[in-house]
């Protein structure tokens, strides 16, 4: 067995496979040059007539769900290349970004080694760390409050210099930047990203989150690039509407996609999630609207609580954030706001309790939908 010195992925990893052994008929027939349309060698349920599914869903999802998809995730991923103008080989689909999110955490992470996050970011990273006996070290969000003389002071973002000085201090295997951050919305900006790559040791991995990229005012014009060290994950959960379906896609070196596609489960990914991918993105401008429009609505939404006198935080995403005096209070909140049947999150984090997060959706705009919400930005604004 041969190791690359200092180690990024898991030691066994640096030898020849292991490969999968179920590559998909799709990829059979790639190699082949021709269809092969009798298929008796996948033990799939191919006819099963799904009267039921079929009648209730429609025969299309029907005839998708019958057979395994392309392991490679070839349509997709050739899609995806000519829309962000990366090679082939830089794209990893899995089944939503979570997904690639602990594929990345498998193949990189030992127990004991050490995972650098911020206190309060998406949880979902510390909890697949902590899964494989990885201890997570947490740092401080960077927090600045505004004030009489200059609203533009709100800020809520992971601090990238802290980041950096854990990861050195801890010997770190990964550090985890969710860049839109979740829960803030904040946005670094790419040269400050690359900043911080460039700066992290050398055995060290940056998992960039940029599950919420589609809503960045610059997403039209921002770098794609596969960058080193790097895993930039994707979802199209968000700006393209298929959570339900589970599907997403990661930005790396073709070496690191190589490392990671040892440990994939090679067909965590449906048919039907597969077909919707391809869809939506021949037809780019379904989901250039929905963008549009959520945007809108969130700003909207901000000019809106804002002039009730509240601190909402600048946000990049589908979302904004109103920053509270007390967690009490915001707790409060939102209890009586689910006891109305209207959900909004809170942090489960202590350190960011005081904050409340809402999806900008349209509804959230119906006169008297948040009016709690609205009630204690008047009491804070009294006191």
């Amino acid at each position: 067995m041969t190791t690359a010195s200092p180690r990024r992925f898991l030691a066994h990893l640096y030898q020849d496979g292991p490969h999968n052994p179920f590559p998909g008929i799709k990829a059979l027939e790639r190699r082949l040059g021709h269809a092969l349309p009798y298929q008796y060698g996948s033990n799939e349920g191919l006819d099963m007539p799904h009267h039921t599914l079929g009648g209730a869903l429609g025969t299309a999802l029907a005839d998708l769900s019958r057979s395994y998809a392309d392991a490679d995730a070839w349509q997709l991923r050739q899609q995806l290349a000519e829309r962000l103008g990366v090679a082939y080989e830089n794209l990893l689909v899995d089944a939503g970004a979570d997904s690639l999110l602990a594929l990345m955490m498998r193949a990189t992470v030992c127990a004991g080694e050490r995972v650098i996050t911020s206190a309060g970011t998406y949880p979902t990273l510390a909890y697949f760390a902590r899964g494989l006996g990885a201890e997570v070290i947490e740092v401080p969000y960077s927090e600045s409050f505004a004030t009489a003389d200059d609203a533009s002071s709100s800020r809520l973002a992971p601090d990238l210099a802290a980041l950096l000085a854990a990861a050195r201090q801890h010997d770190a295997r990964v550090v985890y930047l969710a860049n839109p951050d979740n829960p803030s919305g904040h946005l670094h900006s790419d040269a400050d990203v690359r900043a911080l790559r460039d700066a992290l040791p050398e055995n060290c991995s940056l998992l960039l989150d940029e599950a919420y990229h589609d809503f960045r005012p610059d997403a039209a014009h921002a770098d794609h690039a596969p960058m080193a060290r790097t895993f930039r994950l994707r979802t199209f959960s968000k700006a393209y509407g298929l959570a339900g379906l589970r599907l997403g896609f990661m930005i790396a070196e073709p070496d690191d996609v190589a490392m990671l596609t040892k440990v994939r489960i090679h067909f965590a990914v449906s048919a039907p999630a597969m077909a919707a991918g391809e869809l939506l993105l021949a037809h780019p401008e379904e989901a250039a609207a929905h963008v549009a429009g959520v945007i809108d609505c969130r700003d909207r939404l901000a000019e809106h609580l804002r002039s009730l006198g509240a601190e909402v935080l600048p946000s990049a995403t589908n979302f904004l954030c109103v920053r509270l005096k007390s967690a009490e209070l915001a707790a409060q909140v939102q209890q009586q706001l689910m006891a109305q049947g209207v959900l909004i999150t809170r942090s489960p984090h202590p350190s960011l309790g005081h904050i409340l997060r809402i999806s900008t959706l349209e509804d959230s705009l119906v006169p008297g939908r948040l009016a709690r919400l609205e009630q204690a930005i008047a009491e804070e604004r009294r006191s």
